[in-house]
């Protein structure tokens, strides 16, 4: 896949294949051991999205930087995200992004807390947005 944002795009993460569907790529943009948050660069290529997850004991703000993708909340209709987005999770919250099915879509991760991954998204759901 070519990167042309500014953040490297990262590896792909085998350890995540159970909770994605489709291809994704991960670079960790803080090194800092010490601190308690995580900040990643992740680019989702098209048709590409997470199990629906929930944090705890945190939160995540999503800085979106390229492309087209989709958000949602448990019981929310889905949401577009493009270029220019911020969208911040409350903890507690069940949720999935992820690309849209014809273009990539990246963004900078600020997370907290621990991830509880949940069930996929519906194909079938998904296909219809």
């Amino acid at each position: 896949m070519k990167n042309t944002n500014p953040f490297p795009l990262g590896e792909k993460k085998p350890q995540l294949d159970d909770y994605f569907i489709g291809q994704s790529y991960v670079a960790s943009l803080l090194k800092e051991d010490d601190l308690d948050i995580k900040i990643s660069h992740v680019t989702f290529e098209a048709g590409c999205r997470n199990n629906w997850h929930i944090h705890h004991e945190g939160y995540q703000v999503l800085l979106v930087t390229e492309g087209k993708g989709w958000y949602q909340e448990e019981n929310e209709p889905a949401r577009s995200m493009l270029a220019g987005d911020v969208i911040y999770i409350k903890e507690g919250v069940k949720h999935w992004h992820g690309a849209s099915q014809e273009e990539s879509c990246s963004h900078i991760a600020i997370t907290k807390g621990i991830y509880e991954w949940l069930e996929p998204v519906d194909d079938h759901w998904y296909g219809k947005l």
